[in-house]
């Protein structure tokens, strides 16, 4: 096989996760992305990739054989509703919904594949939009999350290709499962970028959160305070992500692309804009090709303004990975052909207008306390950088 750039990977087959028609988490986002990339001419069949399920043995590299089959059975209608509430599913977060453990099992089979195509040299890049489910845990669903498909690659990585990994979570919401599954391994460093957990679902990833035995010091959170805006996110991002890969020098990055910091978002508090989603792929590119030799896998991930933000969000990751010019329009055809779903005017530009919110009046207070928690973060390999100098 010719070796690609990049490779999407992509089903219809998507939309089978689906909790209820009203769930925040809807996955006509990702077709909604696709349909983007195809209107711009961005993307073209050759690119597509069909994901395959991921088996049993699979997911059992992370998830308890119990939990799996306790979703098998809830899928099929098999499941009491007290041992469903042992699971976290059955709850109004994760609702039971027909062939769950199928539907689930696509989309971490797809971010194997994305794995198989970026391991194996047959494509430097890959995305798949449909996962970057972080919440998952070895037996138990948790914030819309059934199976953690990144924590299932990462295992696949470290056994199948023995692999550093570094996993960037740029969500609203802390990369909780993520974290805790690899917390004692020293292979994996986790770097999530989020609103502080005070307010916020899960209620976890503060600074002191830096893994165990082995993998002391591989953790790595900047809880960022609500209402943070572009600057001082940008500014926690670069730092963190640059720093932190020097340190740890991956052979792949794997980046969770929540797109829920956007002021729309309904589920959080912070006012970030288009900005920060040109400048998240774009940094993540840059760190690849300097550590990794270009192997950069990139899934999806939280995002519930499924029309004016996560779209365009997701599909500038797809634009930086093929080095594609972004116009200053959306295209017009898109636009029309969704606009009668859209519950809200669809917008008509990649960046979001200056006057989007009114100005946030602590400002200079929150731009200081963030300032001042990536300090207080990145200090350990900071201190360790300069006693080696």
């Amino acid at each position: 096989m010719t070796k690609k750039d990049t490779v999407f990977i992509y089903s219809p087959n998507f939309q089978q996760y689906k909790f209820t028609n009203d769930h925040p988490f809807n996955q006509l986002r990702v077709e909604l992305t696709y349909d983007l990339l195809k209107e711009m001419k961005a993307i073209n069949e050759i690119d597509i990739i069909e994901p395959r399920l991921a088996s049993v043995d699979e997911l059992a590299l992370v998830h308890d054989k119990k939990y799996i089959k306790a979703v098998q059975l809830a899928g099929h209608g098999q499941l009491a509703q007290k041992e469903a509430l042992n699971y976290g599913i059955g709850t109004e977060d994760t609702p039971i919904f027909p062939q769950m453990h199928e539907a689930s099992s696509l989309l971490v089979g797809a971010t194997l594949t994305a794995v198989d195509f970026v391991m194996e040299g047959k494509a430097n890049h890959a995305a798949n939009f449909g996962g970057g489910l972080h919440h998952g845990f070895q037996g138990k669903a948790s914030g819309f999350c059934i199976y953690n498909d990144s924590s299932v690659a990462i295992k696949y990585m470290l056994e199948k290709y023995g692999a550093k990994v570094l996993y960037i979570d740029t969500d609203a919401h802390h990369g909780d499962g993520v974290q805790w599954t690899f917390y004692d391994e020293p292979n994996v460093c986790t770097l999530s970028i989020h609103e502080t957990g005070r307010y916020l679902f899960p209620g976890t990833g503060n600074i002191t959160e830096r893994g165990a035995g082995l993998g002391y010091g591989y953790s790595f959170n900047i809880p960022l305070d609500a209402f943070t805006e572009d600057e001082s996110w940008l500014h926690a991002y670069r730092a963190s992500i640059e720093e932190v890969a020097a340190f740890f020098k991956p052979d792949v990055i794997l980046t969770q692309n929540g797109t829920d910091a956007h002021y729309y978002d309904p589920l959080t508090h912070l006012s970030t804009t288009m900005s920060i989603y040109h400048e998240i792929p774009r940094i993540a590119h840059q760190i690849a090709h300097k550590y990794c030799n270009g192997r950069w896998i990139a899934v999806g991930g939280g995002g519930y303004d499924i029309w004016r933000v996560v779209p365009r969000a997701w599909s500038l990751i797809w634009l930086e990975m093929n080095n594609w010019k972004v116009p200053d329009e959306l295209p017009k055809s898109w636009i029309e052909k969704w606009q009668k779903q859209a519950p809200v005017q669809l917008p008509k530009h990649w960046y979001d207008p200056k006057d989007l919110y009114k100005p946030i009046p602590r400002k200079l207070e929150i731009e200081e306390k963030n300032a001042l928690t990536v300090s207080k973060a990145l200090n350990p390999i900071r201190r360790t950088k300069y006693e080696d100098e």
